[in-house]
Order: structure tokens, then C-alpha cells, then sequence
């Protein structure tokens, strides 16, 4: 499949991602931003996504992201990146539904196809490793670059994660022949923390917890812990992979409280434990090794029932 032709000839492109965007979604959608407005100038592109944290303002043009909405907006195509349903569009679904056409690129195994057109591939590492498929090469700029290789690299926790493939490898190798500066984006958005990002996740790490004769780990960070070391909730990446990394930990599980008694729950996985059906039996979804859901309740609470359903699948060695 070539995206070309299904920008072609149309005025007015919507592009979005889910909500609480991430490295791959934010990626995902101004890299196909740029392509566009590259090589289809007579289209109006406008891209759809909540506030993005600042260290991903540096790709070209995110000052374009449009996160609030208007009623003067009809598209000719709507296009959703790393969505797996409309629902994880939010409120920019009402966009996606009013489209004249729909297309959707994607990575996540719950997705069942919801648009009119579909790339969903579920053992793509990334949305934006797809993304590199779709657009030509050749029209393949250093900015749409570094856009594309940035979601990779969160997507695969830079090419850590099981889902890294040769191909992923290849497409990364690919991007970096654009005249990228791979080392800085990957120190820049992946690695850097600031002061207080550093001590809220010394703050998760204390307050950590092993589950399951050491198989499990979990921790949580309230919306008191985030006032007292100034952060908000973009600020607390990084902290599940570092509980996954716990030795002998098969899972790890974090909980950061999103508004007052509701916590978003992200769930890494070790081993051949499948995530993603956990998280979805809570209302959630994602993928193999990395997936998450959100849930209403005293954080310890939240924390033992997704410990007993974890339960069921490492005493069944699944």
C-alpha cells in the first residue's frame, strides 16, 4: 500500500492520535504532517492531539497541533495513527466518525479495523515503523526522519523490547542515512530527566512492591507525590521500564493517578505473559509486552486485583 494514494486529491486531511500521546504517536502523526505538507501543498492538513510533552516540541511544525475543537472542521480524510479503536481518539473522534473517508495505521492487536481503510500490522514495533512503509522513500526528508525514528525508538524502548525486528533495525538503519542525529533525540526524549522527574521516580522506586514471590513489582504515584516534586503526569516515563528492569521480575506494574481517584495503569511484561489480555479484561488494551488500562479506586486496590489476574498466568506458566 502506498499512502499516496489515498492523500491524493483530498482538501482537507485530519490527522490524530490517541489519547495521552506518546513518543510513537506524537511521531507517527507529524512525520506524516511534514510528508504531507511536502509534497501535497494544495491539501490543508491539521493535526489533532493533547498538549505534547516539551521534549518532543522539536519536530518541525508541532506547533501546528491543534488539541482543542472546533466546529468549523469537515474532513475529506480522517486519518488515525496508533489508535486501536475510536474511542482512543477521544474527543476527536467526533472528527473520525464526521470524515467523508477514514484511514487507520496501526500496531495494536485489539485493533479490529474500525476505519475504512486499514494498515494494522500488530507485530510492527510501531505505529511509525509503519509509517516508513507506507510514504516513499525518495520524498523521505530529514525532518519526516527524525519524526519516524523517534516513535521507534519509544516503541521499542530504544530497541529493547521484543517487538524490534531485523526490519525494525533496518528501517532505524534507514532513517539515520537521512543525516539524523540519532544519538541526541534518543538522549534528548528517551534518557534526559530533569531534577524532579529523578526524584519522583526514586519516590516510585521506595514506595515499590514485590508480588508473586518476586515475580511481580508494582508501584504507584498519587497526585500528592507528583505536587511535592512539581511533576505532572508526561513527566513519570520511564518509570515502569526501570520497575521492569527489577531482576527476576517477570512483570511490572505502575499506577500515576490521572484526576482524583482514577489511576492509568501501565503493565510491562518480561516473558512470554501476554499484557495486553490482561489489560484488556480491565477495560484496556496494547500489546504483548507493554499495555495498560484505567481504573477508579485506592491504588493498592487496583494493584491486587491486576496481581491475582497476573496470578492465574504465571502459576499456569502461560
Amino acid at each position: 500500500m502506498n499512502i499516496d494514494k489515498i492523500i491524493q486529491g483530498k482538501k482537507v486531511i485530519g490527522i490524530a492520535g490517541h489519547i495521552n500521546p506518546d513518543g510513537d504517536c506524537i511521531g507517527a502523526c507529524m512525520g506524516l504532517y511534514n510528508y504531507i505538507v511536502d509534497n501535497f501543498k494544495e491539501s490543508e492538513v491539521h493535526v489533532y492531539l493533547e498538549p505534547i510533552p516539551n521534549i518532543f516540541k522539536f519536530m518541525k511544525h508541532s506547533q501546528i497541533i491543534e488539541s482543542e475543537m472546533t466546529e468549523n472542521h469537515h474532513h475529506d480524510l480522517f486519518i488515525a495513527l496508533d489508535c486501536g479503536d475510536t474511542g482512543r481518539l477521544g474527543k476527536f473522534s467526533e472528527y473520525f466518525i464526521d470524515a467523508k473517508e477514514t484511514f487507520c495505521v496501526d500496531h495494536h492487536e485489539t485493533n479490529k479495523g474500525f476505519a475504512d481503510n486499514n494498515y494494522i500490522f500488530p507485530k510492527a514495533s510501531s505505529a511509525c515503523e509503519l509509517m516508513c512503509e507506507l510514504v516513499e522513500d525518495e520524498k523521505m526528508t530529514k525532518t519526516i526522519a527524525e519524526c519516524f525514528y523517534t516513535g521507534i525508538v519509544h516503541d521499542t524502548a530504544v530497541f529493547q523490547y521484543s517487538c524490534t525486528s531485523s526490519k525494525t533495525m533496518n528501517i532505524a538503519g534507514k532513517l539515520m542515512d537521512k543525516g539524523i542525529d540519532y544519538s541526541k533525540i534518543i538522549d534528548d526524549t528517551f534518557y534526559t530527566k530533569t531534577y524532579h522527574q529523578n526524584q519522583v521516580m526514586g519516590e516510585a522506586l521506595v514506595r515499590s512492591k514485590l508480588y508473586l514471590d518476586g515475580k511481580c513489582v508494582a508501584s504507584y504515584i498519587d497526585e500528592e507525590a507528583m505536587e511535592k516534586y512539581h511533576v505532572l503526569p508526561k513527566h513519570l516515563d520511564g518509570i515502569v521500564n526501570q520497575l521492569r528492569v527489577t531482576k527476576d521480575v517477570k512483570i511490572a506494574i505502575f499506577l500515576y493517578e490521572l484526576t482524583k481517584g482514577e489511576f492509568k495503569v501501565s503493565l510491562r511484561s518480561n516473558c512470554d505473559i501476554n499484557v495486553a489480555k490482561i489489560a484488556v479484561k480491565f477495560g484496556g488494551g496494547g500489546h504483548d509486552k507493554a499495555a495498560g488500562f484505567s481504573a477508579f479506586d485506592e491504588p493498592n486496590e487496583i494493584i491486587n486485583r491486576v496481581v491475582c489476574e497476573i496470578a492465574n498466568y504465571v502459576n499456569n506458566d502461560k
